[in-house]
């Protein structure tokens, strides 16, 4: 009797070993990541890696599949990032700090990239008396309420020794910033790329301000949310480790990559190969992009639209990225 209680309890336990071995391998079997993107110069290695399928080849020994989520800007990201629909997004430095600030909690696992010049300060081509942030007094300018454009132009007003009462200013959406010069609905427009570029070869615009002429960094940030980190880290770094790899392709893209980007981001190739050059494509997370984002942060709360400022160092994970 003993030998046969002994035996029923040696094949119960290799039978619960092997349930719970096949458990294990049907989850790790279905694991999913869902990557936000958006079409922004900022984040071309994304795209690189998505059209190569960089990832989706690293994360297959992983039995992880991809699932790539396609948003035309940050604040419907973060939506779908704190709805738990979303997984890890590539975003800019207002809905980064939005998103840190957020009910869901999330972390910032990287830096995608940052540009300062790949902000600008847009006058008519054909305005001579606009030539620098010192001819800010008096004129219309427009340009998004709240976000890294309405900084930048805060910083400017600064630099000149001017406020907000010095100017008319002009809510826009980023689309409407061709059509808020041409039709003369403001004298310049504070906008980035890859706007920047398109007005300046149309040769609707010209360049009176750019970036590095203020503390402007134009920090990007790879945002996750906690809950999917907690299981996934090897995931994220991989996807990290990708996006790496990826920028290193830059310089010697092929024309098929580059007529993809292209379509993506519509705008040409040649402007993708000068665009890409304002940024630095960093991935680790250095404490001038932690000082960048306290500085929105700031401008945010200055403004009303950021309930209070918080330390977003406290939410500053930069162990996932392996160089």
């Amino acid at each position: 009797m003993k030998k046969i209680l002994k035996r029923f309890f040696f094949f119960s336990f290799v039978l619960f070993s092997a349930f719970f071995a096949f458990s294990c391998k049907e989850k790790q079997q279905t694991r999913t990541v869902r990557i936000a993107i958006q079409p922004s110069a900022a984040f071309i290695p994304l795209y690189i890696a998505r059209y190569s399928k960089q990832i989706e080849n690293a994360l297959a020994p992983k039995n992880v599949t991809v699932v790539w989520q396609d948003f035309e800007s940050g604040p419907p990201m973060n939506e779908s990032l704190t709805a738990d629909l979303t997984d890890i997004g590539v975003i800019g430095d207002v809905p980064t700090v939005r998103a840190l600030a957020g009910a869901t909690k999330m972390r910032l696992v990287g830096i995608p990239a940052s540009g300062p010049n790949a902000y600008a300060l847009l006058a008519r081509a054909d305005n001579s008396i606009f030539n620098s942030y010192k001819d800010l007094k008096g004129k219309k300018i427009a340009t998004v309420f709240g976000s890294t454009g309405h900084n930048f132009v805060t910083k400017l007003l600064k630099k000149a020794g001017l406020t907000f009462e010095d100017i008319d200013f002009v809510n826009i959406q980023a689309s409407n910033a061709e059509l808020a010069l041409t039709s003369s609905i403001a004298d310049a427009v504070a906008i980035w790329e890859p706007n920047i570029t398109r007005l300046l070869d149309k040769g609707v615009a010209k360049i009176v301000a750019q970036g590095d002429e203020t503390n402007l960094r134009g920090t990007n940030g790879f945002v996750v949310r906690d809950e999917f980190l907690a299981d996934n880290g090897d995931v994220i770094s991989e996807i990290l480790n990708q996006y790496a790899i990826a920028v290193q392709k830059i310089p010697t893209l092929e024309p098929e990559m580059l007529e993809k980007l292209s379509e993506a981001l519509n705008i040409n190739e040649e402007q993708i190969k000068s665009i890409v050059k304002k940024y630095d494509f960093s991935v680790s997370i250095t404490e001038k992009d932690i000082f960048a984002l306290q500085d929105t942060i700031s401008f945010l709360a200055s403004i009303n639209n950021l309930q209070s400022e918080y330390r977003v160092a406290s939410y500053v994970d930069n162990s996932y990225f392996k160089k």
